[in-house]
């Protein structure tokens, strides 16, 4: 049963910490055995990653090779349904539609023979992780791929571990051949990472590594950062609704279960302004639970991480919402656009009774690779702009550096950079 709080009562230091605890994991743990592996995809290339798929993955792809052929990916549309592939369809349009408007534009300005100005530049080659068994998820392969796209990046390898068969799941392999994604190896993992940072006899390197993966998958990604760029290490999937007495305790109870079937550590959070409809969602969450196939993992999510929490009005819900920087935040209230306005830390926000999480993890266009862990005080959601670079541009005529010679030569003298001096000096000698 989820825990009903009042925050009246001076509990918020126990929720921060409770979140806090949930999100804190120790990489140092995983460390030695993902160098490990790092080691030997560096030095032993394609035979390392034979040898980790067959120990962890329990297949051997000697034979039939790393990469998914043709073959494979029209044998997949024959095990999805026609349904699946519609709905897919509309959702690429949806998300592309979304992140064509994220896209920015090279700039140049001129005065007096002097050019500045930004060169926007695709990132040349990026490699996705998608993961596999029961986390084998075809809209990480919308969400991951459909940015690098709209960005113009030209290469894009997906790597996703292989089942005991060998072989991916359709719906991931129909995701990505929807997109025009070719490049497709059966290799997860830390090894998987380290083949996209260091490339191998099979897999050509990469610039960057998107996509979410296991504890070992976040620590390879922090290892090979440096060598690569990387998105971001994503914690615990989380939720956190707002709600008022206008509110559905229905809707609520099934929007919080919704987070909680991801992982046990998933944490699902209703601050509200009514006691009595912190009970009616209290009551309905366990009814609900019932009902779900993945009753397991979202019932010690909900005993563990799961708070009602009660607050005098919706500013005081607001101001703790601010402090949780949720990755997801619903705003379940009679007029969700006047308090858009308070809230300033959110990786995703949904405004009012008919806008749901799961609207956004599949269909409605924003990105569902989210800042977690309260970093979305800091960080953004995953956008073209992850798929980018900029180049700063600058042109003087000998006329306009001459008119500011001076003044370069003297803030060089300053830093003691003779130099530096001395490069504009012989200019005009």
């Amino acid at each position: 049963m989820m825990e009903i709080m009042d925050l009246k009562q001076g509990n918020k230091k126990e929720i921060l910490k409770t979140l806090q605890d949930r999100s804190t994991v120790d990489f140092k743990d995983y460390t030695e055995v993902v160098e490990g592996i790092l080691q030997d995809v560096m030095k032993k290339g394609d035979e390392a990653l034979f040898e980790y798929t067959e120990k962890f993955d329990k297949v051997d792809l000697r034979e039939k090779g790393l990469k998914v052929k043709a073959e494979e990916m029209e044998e997949a549309y024959k095990k999805v349904s026609r349904d699946f592939i519609e709905a897919m369809r509309q959702a690429i349009r949806n998300i592309k539609k979304y992140h064509v408007r994220q896209r920015q534009n090279s700039w140049f300005e001129t005065e007096a023979d002097i050019l500045l100005g930004q060169k926007i530049t695709a990132i040349e080659r990026v490699g996705v992780y998608v993961p596999g068994g029961t986390a084998a998820y075809p809209s990480s392969v919308l969400m991951n791929v459909i940015p690098a796209l709209v960005a113009g990046v030209k290469g894009i390898a997906m790597v996703t571990p292989p089942n005991k068969a060998g072989k991916i799941i359709p719906g991931v392999l129909v995701a990505a051949k929807e997109l025009g994604i070719e490049e497709i190896y059966k290799v997860g993992g830390a090894q998987a990472v380290g083949a996209l940072a260091f490339g191998t006899e099979t897999i050509p390197k990469v610039n960057k590594i998107v996509g979410p993966g296991n504890i070992y998958v976040a620590t390879a990604k922090r290892a090979v950062y440096g060598y690569v760029d990387i998105d971001m290490i994503a914690g615990p999937s989380e939720v956190l609704v707002i709600a008022d007495r206008s509110a559905k305790a229905k809707y609520v109870a099934a929007d919080l279960l919704s987070q909680a079937e991801h992982d046990e550590l998933s944490s699902s959070i209703l601050i509200t302004t009514s006691e009595e409809l912190a009970m009616e969602v209290q009551q309905e969450v366990d009814r609900q639970l019932l009902l779900l196939e993945r009753r397991v993992i979202a019932e010690k999510s909900i005993e563990n991480y799961g708070k009602i929490i009660v607050v005098e009005d919706l500013k005081e819900a607001a101001k703790l919402s601010n402090e949780i920087a949720p990755e997801h935040l619903e705003l379940s209230v009679e007029q969700p656009l006047e308090l858009l306005g308070s809230i300033e830390n959110a990786g995703a926000i949904f405004l009012g009774h008919y806008s749901p999480e799961p609207l956004g993890d599949y269909f409605a266009g924003p990105n569902h690779v989210l800042p977690t862990s309260g970093t979305a005080k800091f960080y953004s959601p995953l956008s073209v702009d992850d798929f980018t670079k900029k180049s700063s541009v600058i042109y003087y005529s000998r006329e306009a550096l001459a008119t500011v010679k001076d003044r370069v030569m003297t803030l060089a003298e300053e830093e003691g950079l003779t130099a530096h001096k001395n490069s504009i000096k012989v200019r005009f000698e």
